[in-house]
């Protein structure tokens, strides 16, 4: 059973012991929560009281992996640990940005860059397929590499040439 009053919301869950054995027999549990409604995670946050005390609830944690991918002469490092950001100086190379749009581009040294928000797909000249980079990409492309730049969505990026 459910009610709600005002933004919070009180869940009374009653156990039901036939499905769930003896030792849940303790009656009843009572989750307390504040709630905005439409939240993708209703439960973030809430507290939960039980016949030890009142406990936060844990939040979800999301780990994504780190992933190398070359294709074309282009590295791309999917979630870079922070620690590699740290160490390559990421945060202090100037930034560069741009809105949707499609342009010619040569590369005369390396760049390394840290990609901020955006989404682009990358066509070397050489290459029958583009290399897609989006927004938390560390990307390495080659001096001398000539390709076309697809942004699909605006691109904010830290940048740094070798």
């Amino acid at each position: 059973m459910a009610c709600a009053s005002g933004s919070s919301t009180s869940l009374l869950i009653l156990l039901n012991q036939s499905r769930l054995g003896s030792q849940s027999q303790k009656g009843q549990q009572r989750i307390d929560s504040s709630l905005s409604f439409g939240s993708p995670l209703p439960f973030s946050g809430a507290r939960r009281r039980t016949k030890v005390g009142l406990r936060r609830m844990a939040k979800p944690i999301v780990n994504a992996e780190t992933m190398t991918i070359e294709k074309s002469g282009i590295k791309v490092v999917r979630n870079p640990p922070e620690s590699k950001l740290t160490e390559l100086g990421v945060r202090k190379w100037p930034k560069w940005g741009c809105p949707p749009s499609k342009f010619p581009w040569t590369y005369s040294a390396k760049e390394t860059c840290y990609l901020l928000e955006g989404k682009v797909k990358v066509y070397p000249d050489e290459a029958d397929e583009p290399v897609e980079i989006t927004a938390g990409d560390l990307v390495e492309f080659p001096k001398g590499m000539s390709c076309t730049w697809d942004v699909s969505v605006g691109v904010d990026k830290h940048y740094n040439f070798e």
